[in-house]
C-alpha cells in the first residue's frame, strides 16, 4: 500500500468529515439566512417540477442504497443474499435510479444555464455543485459498466470493507481494502468524499434542514371569503376620544357692581 493511497482513502475521509461538521456548524451559527436551498421556481416554472422530482427521487434511492450496501457487514447480509446477488441487485437498482437522477439533473442544469432569469439569480457555487454532482453521477454509472466484468461481488465486498473501516476508525484497514480496486471506483469514492468538503459551502446544506418543528406548530384557522364565522368576532377596542369641552356660559354682571365702578 502506497502512502498516497493511505492519505487519500485513510486520512482524507476524516479531514473531509471534520470540514463538513465544523463548517456546517459555523455557517448555521454565523449565517443562518444563507442556510437554504434557494429555490428558483418563482422565477421560472418551466419543467421545474418534473426535473426536481426526477432528481430528488433518484438521489434519495441512490443514497439509501449506498448507505445500506456499504455499511452492512458481509456476515449479516449473507444470511439472506450472496455477494454476487447483492452486486446484481445494486447494479440493477442503482442503474435505474441513476438514470432517473441523471435525467433530472441534466434538466436542472440546462434550465439554470439557459434561462436568463434563473442564471442571473444563480451563484457560482450553484452551478459548480450541479457540475460536481453530474460528474459523480456519471462516474457511478460507469462503475456499473465496470462491474459487468466481475460478477462475483468481490469488489463490492472490498468497497464495503473500506466504508466500514472508516466508520469504525480503522484508517489503515480501510486504505488496504480499497488499494486493489480499479481506478474508476477510486475516483467515484474520492469525489464522493469531496462532496463532504463542499457540503457546508453550498446549497447542499438544505439536506439536513428537515422542518421537524412543523409537526408541533399551532393549527391555522382558514376561512373562505364571504362565509360568516361560527363564533362572533370580538369587538375591536374603541380608540381614544377626547372628552367634549363644556362651553362657558357668560354670567350677568349685577347692577350694584356697575354702580361701584370708578368713574
Amino acid at each position: 500500500m502506497s502512502n498516497l493511497n493511505f492519505l487519500l482513502f485513510g486520512v482524507y475521509p476524516y479531514i473531509a468529515l471534520a470540514i463538513c461538521l465544523i463548517g456546517s456548524w459555523a455557517r448555521f451559527d454565523l449565517s443562518q439566512y444563507s442556510w437554504k436551498a434557494g429555490s428558483s421556481q418563482m422565477l421560472s416554472n418551466n419543467r421545474m417540477r418534473l426535473a426536481s422530482n426526477l432528481f430528488h427521487v433518484g438521489i434519495i434511492f441512490i443514497l439509501c442504497g449506498h448507505f445500506v450496501g456499504l455499511l452492512m457487514p458481509e456476515a449479516l447480509y449473507h444470511h439472506f443474499i450472496s455477494s454476487a446477488d447483492k452486486q446484481l441487485l445494486a447494479m440493477v437498482s442503482g442503474g435505474f435510479f441513476g438514470i432517473v437522477c441523471l435525467i433530472g439533473l441534466v434538466m436542472l442544469l440546462h434550465r439554470r444555464l439557459t434561462d436568463a432569469r434563473v442564471r442571473a439569480s444563480s451563484s457560482r457555487s450553484d452551478v459548480m455543485i450541479l457540475l460536481v454532482l453530474l460528474a459523480q453521477l456519471v462516474l457511478g454509472l460507469l462503475t456499473i459498466v465496470a462491474s459487468t466484468g466481475h460478477m462475483d461481488g468481490a469488489v463490492m465486498v472490498l468497497l464495503g470493507n473500506w466504508a466500514q473501516g472508516v466508520v469504525t476508525l480503522q484508517p489503515v484497514a480501510a486504505a488496504e481494502a480499497i488499494a486493489s480496486v480499479s481506478l474508476i471506483y477510486k475516483l467515484h469514492v474520492l469525489l464522493g468524499v469531496t462532496l463532504f468538503v463542499l457540503f457546508p459551502f453550498t446549497r447542499l446544506v438544505h439536506i439536513v434542514s428537515a422542518p421537524v418543528w412543523y409537526l408541533g406548530r399551532r393549527y391555522q384557522i382558514v376561512r373562505q371569503k364571504g362565509v360568516k364565522p361560527a363564533v362572533p368576532r370580538p369587538q375591536r377596542p374603541r380608540t381614544y376620544e377626547a372628552p367634549a369641552r363644556e362651553t362657558a356660559v357668560p354670567t350677568a354682571v349685577p347692577a350694584t357692581a356697575k354702580s361701584k365702578a370708578p368713574v
